[in-house]
């Protein structure tokens, strides 16, 4: 068995044969846990999740890029778009009702994004002070269902473990670092407070190694984040079926077998997760 900790099925890659892919999945013994961008995508998981009686589960929140700011523009096949058109305010009472599906397991994926940034420095300090607050809004929701987190960093390692650092001290967060792309030294600092960190189809971009064979096996966590980071032996869209690829290339660079990669990750996201 394994658990893919981080999918998208709910985005509109899938519009049409979600159910089909997620099925496939299950024949195949995968489970799958689908994480919300925004209200839009959080509420179409539950939807989609509410008609297994197992092996699918939700995870809903505000990722950093969708957060309202009004700061940033970005470019997407070389044409720019205005980003305000995808943002959104955190309402959390809506997410409140969301959350109260049993099949909601993880508050996520949240966290901060620094790479799409405005030029100012004092326009940049604005944005990541209305990330941070928009950061910590949701992790107050975790706190209130008492359900880890699925963090979502890039280019603000730093500042996301002070935060995290900080509140720990009041409320010890229980949750991953999805697609981790730090160093050794900030995946430490991540363990010692008590995390997690999910690896994906990256690992055959990207040389994460000495990284693998540093981390306990027991804070591991698989994951496709598909329909995106496709492992170079499939071809078009990711699916949680390839999960298999993660866990054989993680099994060679720990030379450990891919039986006892998929018992030990199954049981993470077992015990992380609750399910």
């Amino acid at each position: 068995m394994l658990i893919d900790t981080h999918a998208h099925l709910n985005f509109k890659a899938y519009k049409n044969d979600a159910d089909e892919v997620i099925r496939r999945s299950l024949k195949n013994n995968i489970w799958t846990i689908n994480v919300g961008s925004q209200y839009s995508t959080s509420k179409r998981a539950v939807e989609i999740a509410e008609k297994y009686s197992q092996g699918v589960y939700v995870a809903i929140g505000l990722h950093p890029i969708h957060l309202e700011t009004g700061l940033v523009k970005i470019k997407v096949d070389k044409e720019e778009i205005n980003f305000k058109a995808f943002e959104e305010k955190f309402n959390y009472e809506k997410y409140k009702k969301l959350a109260q599906s049993k099949k909601v397991i993880a508050i996520g994926e949240i966290g901060l994004d620094y790479y799409w940034r405005p030029k100012t420095t004092k326009k940049k300090e604005l944005f990541k002070e209305k990330q941070r607050a928009g950061l910590c809004q949701q992790l107050n929701l975790a706190k209130e269902f008492n359900l880890p987190v699925i963090f979502h960093c890039r280019v603000a390692h730093d500042d996301l473990i002070e935060i995290l650092k900080f509140q720990v001290s009041s409320f010890k967060f229980q949750g991953v670092i999805h697609c981790f792309t730090g160093t050794w030294k900030q995946a430490e600092k991540y363990l010692k407070i008590g995390l997690y960190l999910g690896f994906n189809g990256l690992i055959f971009k990207r040389d994460y190694g000495e990284i693998i064979k540093k981390m306990p096996l027991e804070r591991i966590l698989l994951e496709t984040d598909c329909p995106y980071l496709t492992p170079p032996s499939k071809e078009g869209r990711n699916e949680p079926l390839y999960i298999k690829d993660i866990a054989q290339k993680i099994a060679e660079i720990k030379n450990i077998s891919f039986e006892k990669i998929a018992e030990i990750t199954t049981q993470n996201a077992k015990k992380l997760f609750q399910i």
